[in-house]
């Protein structure tokens, strides 16, 4: 019986890279490849890149020469380059890295298996297309290895054009997938022992197919039986359509959980980033939201230093934190992305972007303490994913996306439960099951 070969993938960035990853292990096992955790046994190495954060290129590249020992150890090992990175860089990767067998682009990813044939026999493949097929109808059947909870891609794409943003030249246009085989692909994971689907996409609220927006989708993936949870990310102010919005509200299924970025609280920094909101707009979209869904837990992304903030411009920010309370977010220096308006323009001294950084960070990490302490004696459901690091403890996520430690011994991954929370700390919860 011939040995399966070893496939290693790094997975950089964001939740759409994770299910990527996954996507492109599924297509390689058609290879004969099996996953493996260490670069070391591996028959290929794949990594998974991600261009939103600063310096994105040269971490891949500094990745790249670490692996060059491997390499020359291991002639007949395969390296290929995928996700943004690839896509924005493509032939370039090759010209700087000999040791690179494959580049290929986050909407290519389903032509992996004949790229690899081609590389097998001695070429340096690139391919960075946005082809015309949808490569979902070239993936083969989802295979669940990650628990009880899994991602759906149902967008993929970005039109918004936000001044500093690379996803609409690395992931193309916003492209929905079709209704029909999102449900087929959600009853498959189902039947597989999957309890929660989170939906996915650069702007996942801007899905739209056979006359239904992303409310009427999520509507309609909570009659599946055996489906307990569903949640979306990422999400754009601009797209949360009053049937979403009053999605939150009527459907027991969704979870009280809403990622909602804002990037800046000054409608002039609004403005050059061309996010097309104001403000005042996201509060009173945040008012909307919590008519619908009162306990509903708000996180989202902060972007400080932007070209041209000011003092006046960052003070309004935090008081947009104030005025909403977000139960966490995600919070960075502005950094240029090669390619985008904003990296024309000069950028503010470092030290004035790490003293605003430091600033709004502990507003928010007082607001996430709050929200965690906010949680002691409440009862919540938890769905356990996994063994805890200490015997008979089982480790889940609640219904608000805290990571939540249990003792209970008897308990199995997949297993939704309710728990009353009796600790926080920085960044879980800690409960006890309530009746058997």
């Amino acid at each position: 019986m011939t040995e399966a070969r070893k496939l290693f993938i790094k997975t950089y960035g964001c939740q759409m890279n994770v299910y990527d990853s996954e996507r492109m292990a599924e297509a390689l096992g058609a290879k004969g490849y099996v996953l493996t955790d260490t670069a070391d046994d591996a028959d290929m190495v794949l990594l998974n890149t991600c261009h939103i954060r600063e310096k994105a290129a040269e971490k891949v590249y500094s990745d790249l020469g670490r692996l060059r020992p491997l390499k020359l150890s291991k002639p007949d090992l395969k390296i290929g380059v995928a996700g943004c990175v690839a896509q924005a860089e493509g032939e370039e990767i090759l010209k700087r890295m000999p040791l690179v067998d494959l580049v290929v682009g986050p909407q290519s990813y389903h032509r992996l298996p004949d790229m690899l044939e081609r590389a097998e026999a001695g070429a340096r493949v690139v391919d960075t297309d946005f082809p015309e097929e949808d490569k979902f109808d070239h993936l083969p059947e989802r295979k669940v290895t990650r628990g009880p909870s899994a991602f759906l891609t149902v967008q993929e794409g970005c039109d918004k054009f936000c001044a500093f943003c690379v996803v609409p030249y690395t992931r193309g246009a916003e492209v929905s997938r079709p209704f029909a085989r999102l449900m087929d692909e959600a009853r498959a994971l189902v039947g597989k022992g999957v309890r929660e689907i989170t939906l996915l996409g650069q702007n996942v609220n801007a899905w739209s197919n056979d006359g239904r927006g992303l409310g009427g989708l999520i509507r309609e993936l909570a009659r599946i039986d055996g489906l307990e949870r569903l949640r979306y990310t990422t999400s754009h102010p601009n797209d949360m359509a009053e049937d979403l919005i009053e999605a939150h509200g009527t459907e027991p299924k969704l979870m009280p959980y809403l990622h909602l970025p804002v990037q800046s609280g000054s409608d002039r920094i609004l403005k050059a980033m061309n996010r097309k909101h104001t403000a005042e707009q996201y509060l009173r979209l945040v008012e909307r939201i919590r008519a619908a869904r009162p306990d509903i837990l708000l996180t989202s992304d902060f972007i400080v230093g932007f070209p041209g903030e000011t003092d006046t411009d960052f003070e309004a920010t935090l008081d947009l934190i104030r005025a909403v309370g977000f139960g966490s977010a995600f919070s960075f220096k502005y950094s240029a992305r090669p390619g985008t308006p904003a990296a024309e323009k000069p950028e503010l001294p470092a030290d004035l972007c790490d003293a605003r950084l430091q600033t709004l960070q502990a507003l928010l990490s007082e607001q996430q303490r709050a929200t965690q302490e906010a949680m002691l004696g409440r009862e919540l459901g938890v769905l356990y994913e996994k063994a805890g690091r200490m015997p008979g403890q089982m480790v889940g996520k609640s219904d608000y996306l805290h990571a939540v430690h249990v003792a209970d011994a008897e308990a199995r991954p997949g297993d939704l439960v309710r728990v009353r929370i009796t600790a926080s700390g920085p960044n879980s919860l800690a409960g006890e099951r309530i009746g058997a």
